[in-house]
């Protein structure tokens, strides 16, 4: 029996990366498959493909998450496609590097819809049909930025430190109704996107492999498989948890070189 027969599972931006690891997993452990992407664009159409090929159903949804509009309609949609959410994985997210001094009241905004306000409004429509039958599960898509800040990326931060307090009240508000609701914090993760900062010599890279203890980046696949966890039976008792998937970063207040391991 896999761990997600007969289970319906929607996954917000999940054209690439760390979305599409999560919906891979998903699809190879039984469940049916619904995924948004921003634009219909090649990525989106071959991940659809590639996830068709695990012998489950699968649909894709167009939609910006930063419409409220948008939202709604297309969480409308999927209801009347699958009849029924049983695991939301609210994936979709954006940053922008820029210094505070610097950055427009859109920017920040955008962001804050996107990573903060766009879970709450998909989650708000499809929670009801978790309450009629009783059961569901919710994963937000936290960061290391939901517990410390970085320069340049204040309106994520801000966004990420509210979403793991959302979830956190979500548990609150919807576990009497045997809903689970937690967040998922990955570390530093080696995607597409973080191939130039993961080249050797690059300030970055050296950073990330000194503060981490496993020594290593993350794959996409370590953030699926704890997502897993997450969606599964085995998680029955865990909620308003947010579980990192970092090697050890934020166990780890760093070194200087040259310091005694002891």
């Amino acid at each position: 029996m896999k761990l997600l027969e007969g289970k319906t599972a929607l996954i917000t931006g999940a054209s690439r990366g760390i979305g599409k690891a999560i919906a891979h997993r998903f699809a190879l452990e039984g469940a049916d498959i619904a995924i948004t992407n921003i634009a219909d664009d090649e990525d989106f159409q071959s991940t659809i493909k590639e996830l068709g090929g695990h012998g489950v159903r699968v649909k894709g949804y167009v939609s910006n998450a930063a419409s409220f509009e948008d939202s709604q309609k297309v969480a409308e949609q999927i209801v009347k496609d699958f009849g029924r959410i049983d695991v939301l994985v609210n994936n979709a997210g954006i940053i922008k590097r820029i210094p505070m001094l610097e950055m427009p009241v859109s920017d920040f905004r955008e962001v804050i819809d996107i990573d903060l306000i766009a879970p709450f409004l998909v989650s708000k429509r499809l929670v009801p049909g978790m309450i009629r039958k009783q059961s569901g599960k919710i994963i937000n898509i936290c960061s290391m930025m939901s517990e410390y800040g970085r320069r340049s990326v204040a309106a994520y931060a801000s966004a990420k430190g509210g979403l793991k307090m959302l979830t956190r009240n979500m548990c609150v508000e919807w576990a009497k109704y045997n809903i689970q609701v937690n967040g998922i914090g990955p570390g530093y993760i080696a995607t597409e996107l973080t191939g130039p900062l993961r080249e050797k010599g690059n300030p970055f890279n050296d950073l990330v492999m000194s503060r981490t203890p496993a020594g290593k980046w993350g794959t996409p696949d370590d953030v699926a498989n704890a997502a897993l966890f997450l969606a599964s039976k085995a998680s029955d008792f865990v909620n308003g948890h947010i579980l990192y998937v970092d090697g050890g970063i934020l166990a780890n207040f760093g070194y200087v070189k040259g310091e005694n391991d002891l």
